[in-house]
C-alpha cells in the first residue's frame, strides 16, 4: 500500500481529554461546527476560531482516576463522557444524545482481584458474575438532551442505565446514528477487567459486547429506567425500542458509516488483548430485535442467527484464538502464548466475521508498528487527501518501541479488498513535531460528510492530568 503523509493543523489546545469529536450546524446557524466532547465532562465547539462551551455535565460525571474511596489508579480511567450524538435532524429538533457513568455510583468492581485465565483451572474459565446490585464498578447513563430556543441545553429523558462490572472497556465514541436506519447505534464494551471474565460478550441476554440500535422515534417516556445488566431486566417498552446488530466485542471506537452506491459499508474497531487490534467491514446485517432474543431465552431455543454479527470475543482476538502471553523463564527473549479459551475460538470459529485488517503489538516489519489499543476508526471520502480517499483511517494510542522513547501515537489506514479478504495496512507519516511531549493518540473524527479528519492528541495517560489535550485536523 501506498507510503501516505500528512500535516497536523492545531485546532484548539489545552484542553481536556478528548474523547469525541463531531461536526453539526447548530438551529438557525448556516456553517459546521466542530462539538469536542471530553472525558471529564465538557462539550465545546468551535465558532470562528473561538472555542465556545456547549455544555458542561461535570458534577454529573464520576470522579475520574479513582476506584474504590481512598484507592487511586494512578490517574488512568476509561469511565467518563464517552459518547455524544446529535439526531439527524439536530438543526430542526435541537436533540442531542449523551453517554457517560454517573457521579456518586462508584462500587467495589465485581472480582476482588485482578483476573487472568488460567487453563489448568477450569473454575477460572468458568466465573459468573453474581450479586451484581452490590459487586459492580459504577453506572453508565444514555440520556436525550434538548438544546432549547434559548440556546441553553437540557436533559429530556434517560433511554438507558446500565451498571458495569469494572472501570475499563465502556466504549468510546459509544454514540453515532446509522444513515441507513436513522436509529441511534450505542456500542458497549464487554465490561472490562481483562479477558472478560464473565463471557458477556457471547451472551445473548448481556448488554455488554453488544453494538445496540435503539429507536429513538419511539417515545418511551419510563422516568427513571432501572438499572440492568440483562436485556431481560428491561421494561418491555424500553425493550422494543432495542436491536442488536452484534456481539463479540471486546472494547470498541465507535462505528463508521461509508457510503457505498445504494448501501453502506460499517467499520468497527475492536480493542485487542495481548496480541493484536482489528479492524472489521460488513454492508449486509441481520439484527435481532431484543424481544426476540428475551423469547428464545425465555423458550430455551435456539435462535437464527444468520446475518447477525459476530466479532468473535472472547474465543477470538481478531483473527488469532485468545491467548495470553507469559515470559519464558528459560529464556527471557521469548513469550510462551497460551490459548486461553480453546473451547470458546472452536464454538465461535464459524459464527464469526474475519477482519478486515489487524495490527500487532509486535511487528517486526520494517514498515509497520507495534500497537498499544485502537482508538479511532474513521472512513475518508474526501479528495483533499487523494491517496486516502475512500479508505478507513484508524488510530493507535501509542506506538510500541519498546526502547523507552519518547511516546507517541500512530495513524494508519487500510482498504476494504473486492475479493473481500484481509487486506494490509500502511502507515501514514505526520510532520508535527511534539518537541519532548508525549503524544497519545486519543481519538479520531470526522465532519457529517466525511471529507475532514479530526485528531484528538493528549499528552498524559492521566485523565487527572488537566489541559494537556490537543485537537488538529488531518490536512495534506
Amino acid at each position: 500500500m501506498m507510503k501516505v503523509k500528512v500535516s497536523l493543523r492545531p485546532i484548539v489546545s489545552k484542553i481536556n481529554l478528548p474523547t469525541v469529536m463531531k461536526k453539526a450546524i447548530l438551529p438557525g446557524d448556516s456553517v459546521e461546527r466542530l462539538f469536542i466532547a471530553t472525558q471529564v465532562g465538557e462539550i465545546f465547539y468551535i465558532g470562528n476560531g473561538v472555542i465556545r462551551t456547549f455544555l458542561d455535565i461535570r458534577p454529573r460525571v464520576i470522579k475520574l482516576g479513582t476506584s474504590e474511596p481512598g484507592v487511586s489508579r494512578g490517574g488512568y480511567d476509561e469511565r467518563g463522557l464517552l459518547g455524544l450524538a446529535f439526531h439527524p435532524k439536530f438543526y430542526y429538533n435541537g436533540l442531542f444524545y449523551l453517554h457517560y457513568s454517573v457521579a456518586g455510583t462508584q462500587g467495589p468492581g465485581a472480582l476482588s482481584e485482578p483476573f487472568k485465565p488460567n487453563p489448568c483451572d477450569p473454575g477460572t474459565l468458568n466465573l459468573r458474575w453474581v450479586n451484581r446490585e452490590t459487586q459492580y464498578d459504577h453506572i453508565d447513563t444514555v440520556e436525550e438532551w434538548i438544546l432549547q430556543t434559548n440556546g441553553q441545553p437540557r436533559k429530556r429523558r434517560t433511554l438507558l442505565q446500565l451498571r458495569r462490572p469494572f472501570f475499563n472497556h465502556n466504549g468510546v465514541n459509544s454514540l453515532n446514528f446509522s444513515p441507513e436506519t436513522g436509529k441511534l447505534i450505542l456500542t458497549t464494551g464487554d465490561g472490562g477487567s481483562g479477558y472478560d471474565p464473565f463471557n458477556l460478550s457471547q451472551d445473548d441476554m448481556e448488554i455488554a459486547g453488544k453494538i445496540i440500535e435503539i429507536d429513538v422515534v419511539k417515545h418511551t417516556f419510563t422516568n427513571d429506567p432501572p438499572v440492568v445488566t440483562r436485556f431481560n431486566e428491561l421494561p418491555a417498552p424500553i425493550q422494543e425500542t432495542l436491536t442488536v446488530i452484534a456481539k463479540g466485542v471486546r472494547n470498541i471506537p465507535g462505528i463508521s458509516f461509508q457510503r457505498y452506491y445504494n448501501s453502506y459499508i460499517k467499520y468497527v474497531g475492536n480493542v485487542g488483548q495481548d496480541l493484536v487490534e482489528s479492524i472489521f467491514s460488513f454492508v449486509h446485517y441481520k439484527p435481532i430485535p431484543v424481544t426476540q432474543l428475551i423469547q428464545a431465552s425465555f423458550m430455551n431455543s435456539e435462535l437464527d442467527q444468520e446475518g447477525f454479527i459476530n466479532f468473535g470475543w472472547r474465543g477470538w482476538e481478531g483473527a488469532f484464538p485468545a491467548s495470553f502471553i507469559r515470559g519464558c523463564s528459560a529464556n527471557p527473549t521469548l513469550d510462551e502464548k497460551t490459548i486461553a479459551y480453546y473451547d470458546e475460538a472452536i464454538q465461535t470459529s464459524v459464527r464469526r466475521i474475519q477482519p478486515l485488517t489487524s495490527y500487532y503489538h509486535k511487528d517486526p516489519r520494517p514498515d509497520k508498528f507495534g500497537g498499544t489499543a485502537l482508538t479511532g476508526v474513521q472512513s475518508y471520502i474526501g479528495n483533499q487527501i487523494p491517496s486516502l480517499t475512500g479508505s478507513v483511517v484508524f488510530t493507535d494510542l501509542a506506538r510500541n518501541e519498546g526502547d523507552g522513547s519518547q511516546v507517541k501515537g500512530v495513524l494508519a489506514y487500510t482498504r476494504v479488498r473486492a475479493d473481500c479478504k484481509l487486506n494490509d495496512f500502511s502507515v501514514i507519516e505526520t510532520d508535527y513535531n511534539f518537541g519532548s511531549q508525549s503524544a497519545y493518540y486519543v481519538s479520531l473524527g470526522s465532519n457529517l460528510d466525511q471529507t475532514r479528519l479530526y485528531l484528538g492528541v493528549y499528552s498524559s495517560m492521566k485523565v487527572t492530568d488537566f489541559n494537556q489535550g490537543t485537537v488538529f485536523e488531518i490536512i495534506p
